[in-house]
């Protein structure tokens, strides 16, 4: 099975029609989640920050075409409503049905079309990769592609669907991810390791620096296989986080190359993260890539803005990997070949290595490059 599906207790099903998409997953379990920082929430999650403090859920309902935010008391009320229609058709509690909203921003609810989807969706929902894939469809934007995630142990899965592919910053991007695990692991376990999780991960993918009203990652533990450790647990659940990531920055609006930036030798882990992201996210170093432009004097630049403590006369920078990696700088000396660097940035997958030579920090991010189509996309948006 494709990704969640092959998680034990997991069923899915979803519907897209034009625009508007609704997918509903039905799995019993522990539950957490982690929203964006954005100060203009979305009702949905506003919702959510309250119930997901019970530490359960039995099902989530996602809709796409319409973001319910910034729509006041009434967005607040259509969320709970929404949960509502999920709780009927799921023959549980809205208390424990979690709801997600991606679209528009400052547009209402059209109800009557959710309760009607829902009513078609619902008998739909199965344990196969048909009803996954109509899931994952069902919540995509502006993607162009479904994005899916698995990762097997021995004694447990932990699998994903995601959505995501414009407003895409870190603090979450406009995505919304659906994780699920058969391991048993307690709700507070599962709280702290997610956030973890996120913080390495989503939150380190760059296409356009915009920060969404809607990001959520919701995690549920359904327990019906066996009781990993918690490293263990912690490093598949980062694993399924991180190829998540990587789609969301691939399938960027308008993007035709993935961007990778790993810096070590940063103060800690943090300060590591910060440069990546910086790199990652700066629209000179995008368009020099799209360009296939070894410009990367933008590189070192966008490093020198993030924040950290670094001397720039000790530090080494190579483009490309494997027997493409090119050295560009050894510390703080110029030795790079403009033309090898050009070659190594023709392919669909671009790598700036960074070593700051200041610590043992380490830590990657990703983007994509910045192209015409990406200003064609959301120029024309809503019309």
């Amino acid at each position: 099975m494709k990704s969640i599906c092959a998680v034990e207790g997991v069923e899915a099903a979803g519907i897209k029609e034009g625009r508007f998409g609704l997918a509903l997953v039905r799995a019993q379990g522990t539950a957490a989640a982690v929203f964006t920082s954005n100060r203009v929430r979305a009702a949905p999650l506003q919702l959510m920050q309250e119930r997901i403090r019970k530490g359960r859920l039995d099902g989530i309902l996602v809709n796409s075409g319409c973001a319910n935010a910034f729509t006041g008391k009434r967005g607040f009320s259509d969320a709970e409503a929404m949960g509502g229609i999920g709780a009927e058709y799921l023959g549980t509690d809205s208390e424990r049905v979690g709801v997600a909203s991606t679209g528009v921003i400052g547009r209402y609810l059209d109800l009557p079309l959710i309760r009607r989807q829902c009513g078609e969706i619902a008998p739909r929902l199965a344990r196969s990769d048909d009803g996954e894939t109509a899931a994952a469809r069902a919540i995509m934007t502006t993607d162009l592609v479904e994005k899916h995630a698995l990762v097997r142990r021995k004694a447990f899965t932990v699998a994903g669907i995601c959505k995501g592919s414009g407003m895409i910053a870190p603090n979450m991007g406009t995505m919304i991810a659906l994780l699920y695990t058969d391991a048993r692991v307690p709700a507070g376990q599962l709280r702290t390791t997610l956030r973890s999780a996120v913080s390495r991960t989503f939150n380190r993918v760059v296409v356009d620096g915009d920060e969404s009203t809607n990001d959520v990652a919701f995690c549920t533990a359904t327990g019906e296989r066996g009781k990993p450790a918690a490293g263990e647990f912690a490093a598949a659940l980062e694993e399924c986080c991180r190829s998540l990531a990587r789609e969301i920055a691939m399938d960027g609006e308008g993007a035709t190359k993935l961007i990778e930036v790993r810096v070590r030798g940063a103060p800690d882990e943090r300060s590591a993260a910060k440069v990546a992201r910086t790199i990652a996210g700066s629209p000179l170093v995008k368009c020099a890539v799209y360009g296939e432009d070894p410009n990367w004097g933008r590189v070192v630049a966008a490093a020198g803005r993030a924040g950290v403590a670094f001397d720039p006369d000790r530090v080494s920078f190579w483009v490309g990997q494997g027997k493409m990696r090119s050295p560009m700088v050894r510390d703080g000396v110029i030795v790079a070949s403009l033309d090898r660097a050009k070659a190594a940035m023709a392919g669909k997958q671009v790598m700036f290595e960074l070593d700051l030579a200041a610590g043992e920090g380490e830590a990657a991010a990703w983007g994509c490059d910045l192209t015409e189509k990406y200003v064609e996309i959301n120029g024309r948006y809503t019309t």
